[in-house]
């Protein structure tokens, strides 16, 4: 039972809550943690002298997961009750970091090796746009990443990409295979007629520089949707 005082001189009860969330962190990392108390130990450090539960347990309850939380945008996440504009600021600062954490990892990789890496950062870097984005990623001859970039952003329906774009970025990059990227903001993986469509016509516009399509990867809230793994490249 927590003991209760009056002594105004007494620390407030948080002070120690705070301290175990750190404790607890630093020795058995995120994973005995819940996802609002990740969220809470994340709030302790932009709001001070404050419990921060409740900000915490709102933030879940307005976005209904971590990863959305993450993927919202610092207007979305003021919106929340008692969740200040550092706040906000500090919570789309750690996805950004995370972006350029698996942006780094693709590098010096065989990424058709290793797919793992790739499709984390296809996932954190689109997945939560709310238009329509493509990208392609440019490899050499070890499969190992030269560049990205991103052709085109569409509407939340449709993105208009021409595989003249990619070839001309295929030729200056002097690429030797590529991977299409792009996400569908309705979060449903699915690849459209149109997908199936552009991935050919991608397919015929870099053949005759004898560089191949070797993934079409659509990215989706809820995970993703790899053409290489379905057979359908």
């Amino acid at each position: 039972m927590k003991k209760n005082s009056n002594n105004p001189d007494d620390p407030p009860h948080y002070h120690g809550h705070r301290r175990r969330l750190k404790e607890r962190f630093s020795i058995y990392g995120s994973e005995s943690f819940r996802e609002y108390e990740l969220l809470e130990l994340l709030l302790t450090y932009s709001i001070p002298r404050k419990d921060v539960k409740e900000q915490a347990k709102s933030l879940i309850t307005r976005f209904k997961t971590l990863a959305e939380v993450l993927n919202a945008d610092v207007k979305e996440l003021s919106e929340v009750a008692g969740i200040s504009g550092n706040s906000a600021v500090l919570i789309g600062l750690c996805r950004e970091i995370a972006v350029k954490y698996f942006e780094d990892r693709i590098y010096q990789k065989d990424i058709i090796a290793e797919p793992g890496s790739v499709y984390d950062f296809v996932r954190i870097k689109l997945s939560h746009l709310k238009d329509e984005m493509f990208m392609v990623i440019l490899l050499n001859p070890k499969n190992h990443v030269i560049d990205f970039t991103v052709l085109d952003e569409g509407t939340v329906d449709s993105a208009i990409v021409y595989p003249r774009k990619i070839l001309k970025q295929v030729i200056e990059k002097n690429a030797s295979s590529v991977i299409l990227v792009h996400n569908h903001p309705s979060g449903v993986c699915d690849p459209s007629n149109d997908d199936i469509r552009l991935t050919s016509a991608v397919k015929d516009a870099v053949r005759p520089v004898d560089v191949k399509v070797l993934d079409h990867i659509i990215a989706g809230s809820t995970g993703y949707f790899s053409f290489r793994e379905k057979n359908l490249i």
